[in-house]
């Protein structure tokens, strides 16, 4: 890899840890006072539902782009119940037309709409927790059985806010019920035929996508299908359609640029150091991810303790952070099945095939000359690489989108978040930092000396685009993308977000126009 690239990462993560000092950052264990911030109902609401999709994830695996709609559906209904006890937000669904007079627009009313309109979206959207979604309600003193719609109560405006943006999310072309024209009947299934170029075994054209073996728990491996190919079909929140924004095209096979960045992401995975590992593992999640979509409204949650919101703010900075991850990911989805690109887990075989390269050898093993075959990103065999095309990267998108949003939201884009992590807690476990560091057989100590031995890192993160900027750059050094997936993914979700955010600001001042629901009125793209 250039020198020079490899220095501009470093400048990143040398300058994250300058404005740390500058500006005095706090962690999310750590924010001051944070004694006595009470989270509000939003808030709370909002942990029940990351954890339904934490289970979600845990029961079926990692679907981002579901995920990401599911908590864009749930957030909404949400704002909706809330915008009905607010003197100017109109609801996105029916506007103003549930407005209660002055005197029901209480704390009280607020909360208790809330809990009925998350309790039944989140019901739809996370069938397999019926039970702890209803144990969640009754902690909080609410009867789950309670399905009045009657819209003079808050109960019923809950309940009926839910019902009628689930019902027009059924068909958003999202596939939720398994019954579009072409599907197989299975929720979410694909109906657009999309079948990959390049067969399991050998690579026909290397500038599209390949099935990439995933090993079973007990043995054995799979070739995993695009997920959810037919994403680009379902309709956005606020952008006018998933290709509004579609980026120019990635470097193809022959080009200077992708053999730089296919040598780039080599000369990464063999140099990873302990900071960049954490990095790269803390992106990516763990085994209970609720993906970017779940990571991002997480950061908010840190925002609302850092600024003490109260209900009325935190409902609507989830709705927005919900809603632009949402649209994000339709909005990369678009590029993904428009140009169907190659990983680097294809291209570095087709690159280097029959050729010896240095690479991560695997958990505890560090790095070792591989043949070009055998090269793995720094990942579990379990999940080597996510199951869609490369350009552009999700991760970019979606954090390019929601810190953008952040900024917006708060004025600021000073976050002051720090993140403490252990260097390969999740990819190598049980194994010491010496031996994950060892390079040909020598360990760390060897190298670089004992003092330099530690995989206990602390991440500083002063600002939300510095944060966005280390979830695209992880994808990179983590061996998933090339620097153009990430470059563009990064700018495509700042564009969705600078695009979406004065709807936002129209719904809560009460300017909003509603025509057919959720802000768009256009209808489903039919290609």
């Amino acid at each position: 890899m250039n020198k020079l690239r490899r220095g501009f990462i470093q400048i990143i993560i040398a300058l994250t840890i300058i404005s740390l000092v500058d500006f005095g950052a706090t962690t999310a264990q750590e924010i001051p006072n944070e004694d006595i911030h009470v989270p509000t109902a939003a808030y709370r609401w909002l942990d029940v539902m990351l954890e339904a999709s934490a289970r979600e994830v845990e029961r079926i695996g990692a679907r981002p782009t579901i995920l990401s709609r599911q908590m864009g559906i749930t957030v909404t209904a949400m704002y909706d119940a809330w915008a009905a006890y607010d003197g100017k937000a109109v609801g996105t669904m029916l506007g103003g037309k549930l407005r209660r007079p002055t005197g029901e627009r209480t704390n009280e009313n607020k909360e208790k709409a809330i809990a009925y309109a998350m309790f039944r979206s989140c019901l739809d959207q996370f069938p397999d927790f019926e039970e702890y979604l209803n144990g969640e309600m009754q902690k909080m003193g609410y009867d789950p059985m309670e399905k009045s719609e009657d819209l003079t109560t808050p109960s019923g405006i809950g309940n009926h806010v839910a019902r009628i943006l689930i019902e027009y999310r059924h068909h958003d072309g999202a596939n939720q019920l398994g019954d579009e024209q072409g599907s197989i009947g299975q929720p979410y299934s694909d109906y657009t035929m999309y079948r990959p170029v390049n067969p399991n075994d050998k690579i026909i054209d290397p500038d599209r996508w390949q099935r990439i073996p995933f090993a079973k728990k007990d043995g054995g491996s799979f070739y995993p299908d695009f997920l959810t190919p037919h994403w680009y079909r379902v309709k956005p929140f606020a952008l006018e359609s998933g290709d509004q924004f579609r980026p120019g095209p990635p470097p193809f096979y022959g080009s200077e640029q992708l053999k730089k960045e296919v040598d780039e992401c080599i000369e990464l995975n063999a140099s990873l150091n302990p900071e960049e590992k954490a990095i790269v593992e803390f992106m990516r999640d763990g085994p209970r991810s609720t993906a970017q979509s779940g990571h991002w409204l997480k950061f908010s949650q840190v925002v609302s303790r850092r600024d003490k919101n109260n209900l009325d703010t935190d409902v609507k900075l989830f709705f927005a952070i919900g809603n632009i991850e949402m649209d994000a990911f339709i909005a990369s989805w678009d590029s993904k099945r428009y140009y169907d690109s190659s990983r680097p887990w294809s291209l570095v075989r087709y690159y280097y095939m029959g050729k010896m390269i240095k690479g991560w050898a695997g958990p505890g093993k560090g790095v070792l000359d591989i043949p070009a075959e055998k090269w793995h990103p720094y990942s579990p065999v379990t999940f080597r690489t996510p199951p869609f095309p490369g350009y552009v990267s999700g991760h970019s998108c979606a954090s390019g989108a929601a810190a953008e949003m952040l900024k917006l939201f708060t004025g600021s884009d000073k976050c002051r978040f720090v993140e403490h992590r252990h260097a390969g807690e999740i990819t190598e476990e049980g194994f010491s930092c010496l031996e994950m560091q060892q390079l040909d057989g020598r360990p760390l100590s060897e190298i670089v000396g004992d003092e330099h031995a530690s995989c206990d890192i602390i991440l500083p993160i002063p600002t939300f685009s510095g944060a966005a900027e280390m979830a695209g750059i992880s994808r990179v050094m983590g061996g998933y993308h090339i620097q153009a997936d990430n470059v563009a993914g990064l700018k495509l979700g700042r564009d969705v977000a600078k695009f979406s955010w004065p709807k936002y600001q129209k719904y809560f001042n009460g300017t909003a126009t509603i025509e057919h629901g959720l802000g768009n009125s256009w209808d489903n793209p039919t290609r």
